[in-house]
């Protein structure tokens, strides 16, 4: 299969970034989902129409973990991946599938917007900011 590459620009994150642990040959591997929503313009002067695309991308490893640290719900991004296939089997049935998976990421909020957003400050991060709700292990109280 021939690799696809997939740029999405000026997206921000439709939700909060789903963190898990998944085992691989090397161990525990952090696994990221967002999805991001970038607006396209098509038509020009009275014609013009906004039209929405949103991607679920994947992110792997330490930039999934990244990712669940600085990013929440309404964060601008600038995303690079590929298309990859996801196909399997379901009942003796091969179900086609395709998946996005993220090979770089910008971050495009400066450091204010990212800690407001991430802080909950409805006042500076606008009305589409909510606390992150990627799961992490519980500290230990000393």
């Amino acid at each position: 299969m021939a690799n696809v590459q997939v740029i999405q620009r000026n997206a921000h994150l439709a939700g909060a970034v789903k963190l898990e642990y998944v085992s691989g040959k090397d161990g525990r591997l952090a696994k990221a989902t967002v999805t991001a929503i970038s607006n396209n313009v098509r038509g020009s002067g009275d014609a013009r129409e906004q039209e929405a695309t949103a991607i679920q991308w994947t992110l792997w490893g330490a930039q999934a973990e990244n990712a669940a640290n600085y990013l929440v719900r309404g964060s601008h991004v600038n995303i690079v991946g590929r298309l990859r296939n996801n196909n399997y089997e379901r009942d003796g049935e091969t179900v086609y599938a395709w998946g996005f998976t993220v090979e770089e990421i910008d971050y495009l909020d400066s450091r204010a917007e990212s800690e407001a957003r991430r802080g909950g400050s409805q006042e500076a991060a606008g009305p589409e900011a909510k606390p992150r709700t990627a799961k992490r292990p519980a500290r230990a109280e000393a």
